[in-house]
């Protein structure tokens, strides 16, 4: 029974957003391949802005979080986690690297939809 019920929530948090959007785009005749850069770019951006989000918080073992002996603070636009130490320091536990990628994606997903009006237009002309 709990096999049903983890396959129905992941249905209803993947499947089903991931194929109204395709199912939107190719209603407006988007280009697959667009639609694609636009699907994993949204989901590249929504699992990495969780997880810069969430690095600090303590889930399975608290001996090996980043912030062990410290508060961990979450801040969650734009996605960054953080470590309160005795002092009332705040020190980041995320690296450049980690923030390009999320900021990357949100780009790209940002600018696809208007190079997909740029595409339909010069379509129809």
């Amino acid at each position: 029974m709990e096999a049903l019920i983890a396959l129905s929530a992941a249905f209803v948090v993947f499947v089903l957003p991931t194929s109204l959007v395709w199912r939107l785009g190719r209603r407006a005749r988007i280009p697959g391949w667009m639609l694609a850069v636009f699907v994993l770019a949204g989901w590249l951006t929504l699992f990495s802005g969780w997880a810069l989000s969430q690095r600090a918080q303590p889930f399975l073992f608290p001996d090996t979080s980043p912030c062990y002996g410290a508060e961990p603070v979450s801040q969650y636009f734009p996605p960054d986690s953080f470590c309160r130490h005795d002092d009332g320091e705040l020190r980041t536990v995320n690296g450049p690297d980690a923030k390009f990628v999320f900021w990357a994606a949100a780009g790209v997903l940002a600018g696809v939809p208007g190079a997909a009006t740029l595409a339909r237009h010069r379509r129809q002309d």
